[in-house]
């Protein structure tokens, strides 16, 4: 290997301890997933990703849901969702949350004025009516950015609406 080639992902994953790899995999389970397909991926044994899974568990990172007579695990949303509030308000004092809910709200007012739609699905639906790739491959970036910004807003509208009250628990006694 050439020092200006990157280093494969089997080599970054042997680099990581087992506990390493299953944490790091964890943290991506949209869906759920079982301790089997979590070893699997991870390249240990079922029960080394179950113990990971469950220390997530306890530590509220992930959720563990039982469907017929077995477990599944994905990332819990709410804990990272209040994790992320959190981040946020930790980070940028409540002009900055502000002028970034005042930027988001603004780009989608300019992509449904520029796109005469109103809904991200309605520009993806869109995409029937045009003939240039480039335009399509445009309005297909411009729906997922929307999407983002739909999420993320009342994220960030959570941070400014909780912002004195989090403040006011968020110090640390000397």
């Amino acid at each position: 290997m050439s020092d200006n080639t990157e280093p494969s992902d089997d080599h970054a994953r042997d680099a990581m301890t087992r506990g390493d790899r299953v944490r790091a995999a964890a943290r991506t389970l949209r869906t759920p997933r079982s301790p089997a397909w979590v070893a699997e991926e991870t390249g240990v044994s079922v029960k080394t990703a179950q113990k990971y899974l469950d220390q997530l568990v306890e530590d509220d990172v992930l959720r563990r849901i039982e469907r017929a007579d077995r477990s599944l695990y994905c990332v819990d949303r709410l804990m990272a969702t209040y994790r992320e509030v959190a981040a946020l308000q930790r980070e940028h004092d409540r002009e900055e949350l502000t002028d970034v809910l005042e930027s988001m709200q603004s780009e989608i007012a300019a992509w449904k004025t520029t796109y005469d739609v109103e809904t991200p699905g309605e520009l993806r639906a869109s995409i029937a009516d045009v003939d240039d790739p480039d335009e399509v491959e445009e309005r297909r970036e411009v729906a997922a950015d929307w999407e983002h910004l739909d999420d993320r807003i009342p994220i960030v509208r959570a941070a400014l609406n909780e912002y004195d009250w989090a403040s006011d628990r968020d110090v640390v006694p000397v």
